[in-house]
């Protein structure tokens, strides 16, 4: 057979990842924090977005139609405002706003010795004018008066600079004060702090003892053990029964009273006053200073409950930046002689510009949808509790709302709902579902969880419910669950065993007797 070349025209169909597709699905996963800052960054790159009058003051757009002299006529409004504003500090008679301060205008730039009143105007200002967050109406800048919140940084440097007169221990206390974390302990190896600052380790170790003394009792602690002893060194309790008790603190962990009572060789009334006495102990001392607040989650989707019973779903405004193409702007540069290149990258930006605000509006058309059909699966639970969470996953959402099973998932990614009972992340309501005894229906895996929870809060001192009796009493309720998932399950909630729970129920017996 001949080998020849020839041309042919095949039609077929594929699917292509476009610009405007991939962005689209980016920006369809991103939590609203992280929609903020993309688009803030969009806004800086492209000179035809702007924001709406909803989301913060719009960009300033010039209409070609407005009358001659509007803008005249706008700034000597502007003029006018601001001069109700201003604290004339010469004009005399009922214009005088000096009597009206709480003090001598001399007070107010302590650092001045020559002020007089006037010479602010005499150096070319009529007036002062100040506002903004922080700026009272008579125009004092409250912010300067506000104390600083006295963090344990600042705190333990306070402290360094009263403690040591050698420069060299000063600089080795900066640096252990820069390796100790939030709750006070020492995160780091003075070994290798000696080798980088070229110090010998001997006078490390000693620094570190003597900034062991500062306030508050056991900061500088490299673990919970040393940071214990130092508050009872404080205390001066720390004798040789009570170093044995923190020297086994796994042993009072695990809640092992015999073994705890033969390590300290004391009664067990002597025990059980020493346990209340290191529980009475700081475990993070640090932690008296404040700590980084978290940032609120500030939920998508907002559930409201109607009047007749019913749900109403809505997103949360807060949280949809408000972007829009300033279309003015465009037709009026396109008309002015560009060159190649910049007719290029105007095009490029009006594009860029309409897919995103169409990528903004399908994103919340797609969350909107979402979350209207899992309230609508999850109605039970909206009204009567977690007990009747309905077994749900991703394929019965995508099914129902004609979607894809990869849309629904990047759409509950980072996303939370405001709700009668909480504030929830949209995949809490996908759950897996557990068998039913006889012909009963499923029950999700979250609704079991939350069962076993309630039984072990419930449970006595002298009657603890093992795995084997969880089962039991789940089977009771019509739940086939095996052994190993209901440890499984306990173990996830964070829930000890039976035996660890017994020895906890116990000694709270016996200190609070």
């Amino acid at each position: 057979m001949a080998i020849n070349a020839k041309l042919e025209m095949r039609q077929t169909q594929s699917l292509v990842m476009t610009p405007q597709l991939q962005q689209a699905i980016k920006l369809l996963q991103l939590s609203n924090m992280e929609l903020s800052a993309f688009v803030e960054g969009e806004l800086e790159r492209n000179p035809l977005l702007e924001r709406s009058d909803g989301d913060g003051p719009a960009s300033p757009t010039t209409d070609d139609n407005a009358p001659e002299g509007s803008d005249e006529k706008n700034e000597s409004a502007t003029d006018a405002r601001d001069s109700d504003n201003w604290v004339d500090l010469e004009s005399g008679g009922d214009n005088n706003r000096t009597e009206d301060l709480d003090a001598d205008p001399r007070d107010m730039f302590p650092d001045s010795e020559d002020f007089v009143p006037g010479a602010v105007m005499d150096s070319g200002w009529s007036g002062l004018t100040q506002s903004g967050p922080g700026v009272s109406e008579d125009g004092a800048d409250l912010e300067a008066y506000v104390a600083e919140e006295k963090t344990l940084r600042l705190h333990l440097s306070e402290q360094l600079a009263l403690a040591f007169a050698d420069p060299a221990q000063r600089m080795i206390g900066q640096h252990i004060i820069d390796l100790t974390d939030e709750s006070g302990y020492l995160r780091g190896e003075l070994d290798l702090l000696a080798s980088q600052l070229g110090a010998p380790l001997d006078l490390v170790e000693d620094t570190l003892r003597q900034m062991q003394d500062f306030d508050p009792c056991g900061v500088f602690a490299r673990d919970l053990r040393e940071c214990l002893s130092l508050q009872l060194k404080e205390q001066d309790r720390c004798d040789p029964a009570m170093a044995a008790l923190i020297d086994n603190l796994h042993l009072l962990a695990a809640h092992d009273l015999v073994a705890l009572k033969r390590a300290t060789s004391v009664s067990d009334e002597d025990l059980v006053d020493m346990i209340a006495e290191v529980r009475r102990l700081n475990p993070k001392p640090g932690l008296e200073f404040g700590v980084t607040p978290a940032q609120p989650i500030v939920p998508d989707v907002l559930l409201r409950t109607l009047p007749d019973g019913s749900y109403h779903v809505e997103l949360n405004s807060d949280t949809l930046p408000r972007v829009l193409v300033n279309q003015t702007y465009y037709a009026r540069v396109s008309k002015s002689p560009l060159a190649k290149d910049d007719k290029s990258y105007l095009v490029d930006c009006l594009q860029t510009a309409n897919w995103l605000v169409k990528s903004l509006d399908q994103r919340a058309r797609t969350i909107l949808k979402v979350s209207q059909e899992i309230v609508r699966q999850q109605d039970a639970f909206f009204t009567y509790g977690v007990r009747h969470l309905r077994p749900l996953n991703l394929k019965t959402v995508a099914d129902a709302i004609s979607m894809h099973e990869s849309t629904v998932s990047r759409v509950t990614a980072n996303k939370y709902m405001a709700t009668n009972r909480g504030l929830f992340e949209l995949k809490y309501f996908f759950t897996s579902a557990i068998a039913a005894t006889g012909e009963g229906d499923f029950h999700s895996s979250e609704a079991v969880r939350h069962r076993i929870r309630e039984m072990i809060d419930g449970e006595p001192a002298e009657d603890v419910l093992s795995d084997d009796k969880i089962v039991e009493r789940l089977k009771v309720d019509g739940i086939d669950i095996a052994r190993r998932t209901v440890a499984k399950y306990r173990e996830a909630l964070g829930i000890p065993s039976s035996v660890q729970r017994r020895r906890q129920k116990r000694m709270a017996l016996t200190v609070s007797a």
